[in-house]
């Protein structure tokens, strides 16, 4: 089908994608607490309303509470041209709790100059319609194609993933031979870090603090084990990926807890730490590295002990074969849909698509975000999308998926 036919479809589209987004940023999915299930039922009923058969796949309740979750529901759409392979269209549904120092109401979906404001409106709910638009274009204006377009809508990426795509995958719900996730409209992302979190428990022993030399302190020890992390992460500044748009490697000390009481010598002391990956490392490297780091902060000082535990190894993205040509598609539709280059880069943050990398699937990463995650408030307050963005991002994926499958 011609370019003018996608477009003109999309194009007067544009008001109802608007109202959509509008309708599933005003359903709260905040994660933590994780109780997405109704929102995922808000998400059906707005595109049964656009003519889709969705499918409803609940995750069971003892996964959803291992993963720190409420409810869980994912929802997958499938539309068969014909023979052909499969390209999967992944965004996900839950969203970070708003926090403070909102302009607009986080709920409210509010439009000041063309920018839909609420929490979601970019990461990723916006995703849910430019692809339901791309493939309904697709459908309406009979495209001939050669193969599946499936929507996965999913509902755990804020807590690794591990219940959506990880797990429609798993089950063999979906198996297809390419994947596009959520991401930004002027560029691709065709890499991305990875993320190691652990947790560092410090033990010593207490005392009353009018005779410390009785017991063994635990945060005396971890301001050892702090100094050597301290020290570290200004090692990583300096170790920086080749891939443009990754930076440096980075470690980040998030949360911290301990002690009893003012007049107590601590005996425990816990730290969350969070270590990125870049692509051109080795996690179970990084990981032995910061081990031993770690376990060496605190030799030579009595009655400690340290005990590591690993919370999540998200490991990086790296580029696929197949991902080039899916990766240049898009950035020749973004040029010509944008008017400007559009061209595959590196993303300093984690996502789900590396759920697909994993299975051997050839995977990118583009969407309707704004330029860049500052300009969208990504996990601030005020999070918008430039609703204008909206519709050109559907073109581009509708014309991408037109030429990747094409008879």
């Amino acid at each position: 089908m011609s370019d003018e036919a996608i477009h003109d479809y999309i194009a007067g589209q544009a008001g109802a994608a608007a109202a959509m987004l509008a309708a599933l940023v005003r359903a709260p999915s905040d994660n933590p607490p994780g109780d997405c299930a109704p929102h995922a039922e808000t998400a059906a009923a707005l595109l049964e309303s656009w003519g889709f058969t969705v499918e409803r796949h609940q995750v069971p309740q003892n996964l959803v509470r291992a993963h720190g979750m409420v409810s869980c529901t994912n929802l997958v759409i499938r539309h068969r041209f014909g023979p052909g392979p499969t390209v999967a269209l992944n965004a996900h549904g839950d969203v970070v709790p708003p926090g403070e120092g909102w302009s607009h109401p986080p709920y409210a979906a509010e439009i000041e100059d063309n920018w839909l404001y609420g929490r979601g409106a970019a990461v990723s709910k916006s995703d849910f319609v430019s692809y339901a638009l791309a493939l309904r274009a697709l459908i309406e204006t009979e495209t001939p194609l050669a193969g599946t377009v499936e929507l996965h809508f999913t509902y755990d990426e804020e807590t690794g993933g591990e219940i959506g795509p990880a797990w429609l995958l798993s089950e063999n719900i979906s198996k297809p031979d390419y994947a596009i996730c959520a991401g930004f409209s002027y560029a691709v992302v065709t890499a991305h870090n990875g993320c190691l979190h652990f947790q560092v428990t410090v033990t010593g022993q207490s005392a009353h603090a009018a005779k410390p030399e009785t017991g063994h302190d635990a945060l005396h020890a971890a301001t050892a084990i702090l100094t050597a992390l301290y020290a570290e992460r200004d090692r990583l500044a300096g170790e920086c990926s080749a891939i443009p748009g990754i930076g440096s490697k980075k470690l980040t000390v998030g949360l911290i807890e301990g002690g009893i009481n003012t007049n107590v010598v601590p005996d425990k002391v816990t730290l969350r730490l969070d270590r990125r990956l870049i692509p051109d490392e080795s996690p179970e490297a990084a990981e032995s590295g910061l081990r031993t780091l770690i376990q060496s902060a605190i030799t030579g000082l009595p009655g400690i002990s340290v005990h590591i535990n690993r919370v999540l190894l998200a490991r990086p993205l790296v580029r696929l074969p197949g991902a080039a040509r899916l990766a240049a598609l898009v950035c020749r539709h973004g040029a010509e849909v944008l008017g400007e280059d559009v061209a595959a880069t590196g993303s300093p943050l984690y996502t789900d698509a590396r759920h697909y990398a994993a299975a051997n699937i050839p995977v990118i990463l583009y969407g309707a975000g704004p330029k860049t995650i500052e300009l969208a408030n990504a996990h601030r307050a005020d999070e918008r999308l430039y609703l204008p963005d909206l519709p050109k991002a559907a073109e581009v994926i509708a014309k991408t998926l037109r030429d990747l499958l094409a008879p």
